[in-house]
């Protein structure tokens, strides 16, 4: 094969990769384990750790009164020399929704996978999230918010935190945001990752 045509399956198949986010939107768990290696983890906000835990947790948020659906957007890759590592950076949207609070959220966010082909197979190692910019929504009408426990969060993803909170699914600390030093510090790590 040549090196055209490998990167060209190599990029298509972290694409189809990347895009099968949406099984978790289908509750279609077996289908999203096998996005991860067994060793793969992932960090947004409300979980940080294995991507299996991540999944049970997923399960019971997907029986509680929150839904979510994410729009996943192209991602750019950059492969490390041998072409068995990759750094994916997907521009996304999670929209949230509480139907008995009859409350919404909607924030834009860029994911960076660490993303390792092992016995040829791209899969992700590590997820994290860099979060753009956030905002409420109101299915039937304006919902009053306690303005005061929505600012314990950064404004970029305070509408999210807050609509997780109130479902049961408390943010414990705080993520990288556009223009960061968190955001800062993760590229470096990633970048180092890969180069390393």
């Amino acid at each position: 094969m040549t090196d055209n045509a490998q990167y060209l399956e190599d990029r298509l198949a972290i694409g189809d990769l990347l895009n099968g986010w949406i099984y978790r939107d289908q509750s279609q768990w077996d289908e999203l384990a096998k996005l991860f290696h067994p060793d793969g983890t992932i960090e947004v906000t409300w979980f940080e750790g294995l991507a299996s835990e991540f999944i049970k947790g997923s399960m019971r948020m997907g029986e509680s009164d929150i839904g979510t659906k994410h729009l996943i957007g192209v991602p750019t890759v950059t492969f490390n020399a041998a072409q068995d590592k990759a750094l994916a950076i997907t521009n996304a949207m999670i929209i949230g929704q509480n139907s008995k609070l009859a409350l919404g959220a909607t924030c834009h966010n860029r994911f960076f996978d660490m993303i390792e082909k092992r016995n040829g197979e791209w899969k992700i190692l590590r997820r994290q999230v860099v979060y753009d910019f956030g905002s409420f929504d109101f299915p039937l009408g304006f919902v009053e918010i306690d303005r005061e426990a929505a600012a314990r969060y950064p404004l970029a993803y305070a509408p999210l935190a807050y609509l997780l909170e109130k479902s049961g699914f408390p943010v414990q600390r705080v993520f990288a945001t556009k223009g960061s030093e968190l955001e800062t510090t993760l590229q470096k790590e990633t970048a180092a990752w890969l180069a390393a």
